[in-house]
């Protein structure tokens, strides 16, 4: 495991520490959670772009044509 120096705006570090005591967790396990999320959040918006390059949209169309033509289901207009 490695150190690193974070120097954080006095504003933000209050609100993460008002945040972390509300969670009940240390200021460590806050940080950590906190670049976990963000680093999760960055390489789903890669994944989701590589896979968009992928994508086929005249397969798409054709697969679209191909289903039935039939009207939704009961209950599918309503929210969940």
């Amino acid at each position: 495991m490695a150190n690193y120096a974070l120097r954080v705006p006095d504003s933000l570090l209050d609100y993460a520490r008002q945040v972390a005591e509300e969670e009940n967790v240390s200021m460590n396990q806050f940080f950590v959670m906190a670049i976990a999320e963000k680093v999760s959040a960055l390489k789903t918006a890669t994944y989701f772009r590589e896979r968009g390059k992928r994508g086929d949209l005249s397969a798409f169309d054709k697969w679209l044509a191909a289903s039935p033509d039939a009207p939704p289901l009961a209950g599918d207009d309503k929210l969940r």
